[in-house]
């Protein structure tokens, strides 16, 4: 045996067993997590706490308020980003490093800090009251998402707008006497619509999970649900938090299989 093909073998050993280690890590709180939610019934293994979770009319109400709030911070999402990213790499490339350090700045600052500041900029003695019936705080709660999510979002439509021509795209369409409005609606989401897919499920991920801007706002999301469970109770915690796994993960493989199938699309 050579020299070379040992150490190949070597070295698929090492990534084997890192990962096994990794995976172990991963998984076996999981697992743990999951055996413990099945014990509700002292002696033998069930699915009750599962049963009490789907059946508490508190988690269908947060649940459901935090579909209904994700939605619509998708489609904020979209209609702020897409046309700025648009813009961005159409006329001005230079301001992209501005942008994307903007676009950054929800990572660097908390949540905690971002949603005190709407509050002093919006509270009921301000200029735009936004916090004084729940229509408005849902709207404010919706921006607050949007913000929170704009890093990822921003990224994957950026990422999809530099696997398209965007000038020629343009130009071309500007010579059928398409308006800019035009273009970006038939033109420019059509080529992207997998990387404005990969935002909203990674934006999905991020505010159904959501506990800190829901909690100081005094909405009923299903973050601060989770925390008032895992407070009082013992195994429907346990279930919440594998049902939150399944929720965010489902999210990051419909991604691979958006993403996967953009790729494999014949070009036109």
């Amino acid at each position: 045996m050579s020299t070379a093909s040992k150490a190949t073998k070597e070295s698929r050993l090492g990534a084997w067993i890192a990962m096994a280690v990794g995976s172990a890590y991963f998984l076996l709180p999981l697992i743990a997590t999951f055996e413990f939610s099945l014990r509700m019934k002292r002696g033998e293994y069930s699915f009750e706490a599962y049963k009490v979770v789907f059946g508490d009319p508190q988690f269908q109400a947060t649940f459901g308020y935090s579909i209904v709030m994700a939605i619509a911070t998708i489609l904020v999402g979209v209609l702020l980003v897409v046309p700025t990213a648009y813009w961005v790499h159409l006329r001005m490339p230079k301001l992209r490093p501005l942008v994307e350090f903007i676009t950054l700045l929800p990572l660097v600052i908390p949540a905690i800090v971002i949603v005190f500041g709407y509050l002093r900029m919006y509270n009921s003695s301000s200029i735009i009251p936004l916090t004084g019936s729940e229509h408005a705080t849902d709207f404010l709660l919706v921006c607050s998402y949007v913000t929170l999510s704009l890093p990822y979002m921003y990224r994957s439509v950026d990422t999809g707008l530099r696997t398209i021509d965007v000038r020629t795209l343009t130009e071309a369409a500007e010579v059928l006497g398409a308006k800019r409005a035009t273009i970006l609606l038939r033109v420019i989401f059509p080529n992207i619509s997998s990387a404005i897919l990969s935002g909203a499920f990674l934006t999905f991920a991020v505010v159904i999970g959501e506990f800190t801007m829901a909690s100081l706002l005094d909405r009923p999301a299903f973050g601060p649900y989770l925390q008032l469970i895992g407070a009082n109770r013992a195994y429907e915690p346990s279930a919440l938090a594998v049902i939150a796994f399944i929720v965010t993960w489902a999210s990051m493989g419909l991604i691979n299989v958006f993403g996967r199938n953009a790729h494999t699309k014949p070009t036109r």
